[in-house]
C-alpha cells in the first residue's frame, strides 16, 4: 500500500505541476514570447511554443500522425496503469517504481494537451496584436478531440560550441517530457536490481 500511495502521489504531483505551467503559460503568454526563468537569467527561459507531434517537438506525420501518436499514448498509459501494480507485488523497489510513475505521469500529461487542449483553449497569436488565449472561450476552442497542441515552454540555452551552436538543448520542452526523460533514466539505473530482486524472489519459490 505504501508504495502505491508513493506512486500516486509522483503521477498526482507531476500532473498538477506539468497542467497548472501549461495553463499558465499559454493564457500569459503571445505564442513564440520569451522570458528568463530566473531574474535576468539567458541560460534559462520560458519560451512558449506549441507543437503537434512528440516530446521536444519532434513531429509525426501531419493529422494521421497525430492520431496515431494520441492512440500510442493510451497504449502506453494504459500499459503503465495495468503493470505498474504487478511490479509492486514483484517487489519491484522504490528507485523502479519512481520510473515508472515519472514516465506515466508525463504521458498522461502530454495526452491532456493533445486530447482537450483544442477543445478548452482559444488559438494562440504570435503577432502581439490580437488578445491572449483563453480558457473556455465563448466562440469554442481552436481544434477538435485529439487534435490539440501540447504547450512547451522550457528552454536552457546554457552555452554555445565554437561554431555558434546550442549544446546544451536545442528545443523547447515542458515537465511532462522532463519527467518521461527523468523516468527513463531512472529506470535504466535500477532495473538491474529489480531483475535480481525477482531471481531471488523466484529462487525462493522453488525451494
Amino acid at each position: 500500500m505504501k508504495k502505491s500511495l508513493i506512486v500516486f502521489g509522483i503521477v498526482c504531483l507531476v500532473l498538477v505541476l506539468d497542467q497548472a505551467l501549461k495553463i499558465w503559460v499559454k493564457t500569459h503568454f503571445y505564442y513564440g514570447e520569451d522570458r528568463p526563468l530566473f531574474g535576468n537569467a539567458t541560460w534559462a527561459r520560458l519560451n512558449f511554443v506549441e507543437n503537434s507531434g512528440m516530446a521536444f517537438g519532434w513531429q509525426f506525420g501531419g493529422n494521421y500522425g497525430k492520431l496515431a501518436l494520441s492512440l500510442f499514448r493510451l497504449v502506453a498509459i494504459g500499459f503503465l496503469i495495468y503493470y505498474i501494480p504487478k511490479f509492486i507485488r514483484r517487489g519491484a523497489g522504490i528507485g523502479l517504481l519512481t520510473g515508472f510513475a515519472l514516465i506515466l505521469a508525463g504521458a498522461i500529461g502530454n495526452m491532456l494537451d493533445s486530447a482537450f487542449y483544442g477543445l478548452i483553449f482559444s488559438a494562440s497569436d504570435y503577432t502581439h496584436f490580437a488578445p491572449l488565449a483563453t480558457l473556455f472561450p465563448a466562440e469554442g476552442g481552436y481544434g477538435t478531440f485529439l487534435q490539440g497542441k501540447v504547450v512547451d515552454m522550457l528552454f536552457f540555452p546554457m552555452w554555445k560550441n565554437a561554431n555558434g551552436e546550442v549544446v546544451f538543448s536545442q528545443h523547447v520542452f515542458n515537465l511532462a517530457d522532463a519527467a518521461i526523460t527523468i523516468g527513463v533514466i531512472t529506470i535504466l539505473a535500477f532495473q538491474r536490481q529489480f531483475a535480481f530482486a525477482s531471481k531471488k524472489q523466484i529462487i525462493a519459490v522453488n525451494h
